[in-house]
This record gives C-alpha cells, sequence and structure tokens, in this order.
C-alpha cells in the first residue's frame, strides 16, 4: 500500500486539491449567484479567478512541488500556469454560456460537469506543460 501510495502521491494529492479547487469554484459560484444576484457569466469568471489562485499554491507547493527557485523559472511557471487555466477557464465558461445562458439547462449540474472536465485537462497541462520536471 505504501509503495502506491509514494508511487502515485501526485496523482492522489491532485485529485485531493482538485475537489478542493472545485469546492472554491462552485461554491463561489452558489454565493455569487444565489446570495449576490450576479449573472452567470460575471459568477463563472469570478470563480474561476478565486479557484485558479488556490490550484496555484497547493499544485506549486504540494502536488508537483516546484522547484523553480530563479526569478525567471517562476515567472515561466506561473506564466504556464495561468495560460493553461485561462484556456480551460474559457472553456468553462463557453460550457455555461451554451448550456445554462443559452439551453436553459440546470446551472449547477452543468456547473459540476464543466469542472470535472476542467480537472482532467488541468492535471494533463499541469503535469506536462507547467511543472515538468527538468
Amino acid at each position: 500500500m505504501k509503495q502506491l501510495l509514494t508511487r502515485y502521491k501526485s496523482v492522489i494529492l491532485y485529485i485531493v486539491f482538485g475537489v478542493l479547487t472545485t469546492a472554491v469554484n462552485i461554491i463561489a459560484y452558489w454565493l455569487l449567484t444565489r446570495m449576490f444576484h450576479c449573472p452567470v457569466n460575471v459568477s463563472t469568471v469570478i470563480a474561476w479567478v478565486l479557484s485558479v489562485l488556490f490550484a496555484y499554491v497547493t499544485n506549486r507547493t504540494w502536488v508537483f512541488e516546484s522547484r523553480a527557485e530563479k526569478p525567471n523559472d517562476v515567472i515561466r511557471e506561473i506564466i504556464s500556469f495561468f495560460a493553461a487555466r485561462l484556456s480551460t477557464g474559457a472553456l468553462d465558461w463557453l460550457i455555461m454560456f451554451i448550456f445554462v445562458t443559452k439551453l436553459a439547462m440546470p446551472d449547477m449540474v452543468i456547473k459540476i460537469a464543466s469542472n470535472v472536465i476542467v480537472i482532467i485537462l488541468n492535471y494533463i497541462l499541469s503535469r506536462f506543460l507547467v511543472f515538468r520536471k527538468g
């Protein structure tokens, strides 16, 4: 069991922090739409920004254990991370726009489904693009 945990440590931590990031996204979205009556697309963008900030700190620190210390390396990492998240954030926004705004489907169901897609894409981009070793 210990070997499996060691071998899949980054995947396990990514899942844990992915769930927490999704919770940040969905709770922020819910608060903005239900408590503050913000429009769907505005709420989606704000929830995305909050969840990306949370994800960067957790991914850099615990999931991928980034060793980037030189200013140029850290800047490249940050830009890559935010660019990757911007692309998946745009996908989240597009999914919400099409399925909720245009097709009038239940927003929370679509939000959760969209986040599953985004989490998978974010792991792939982070693992192979942003926090790659060497």
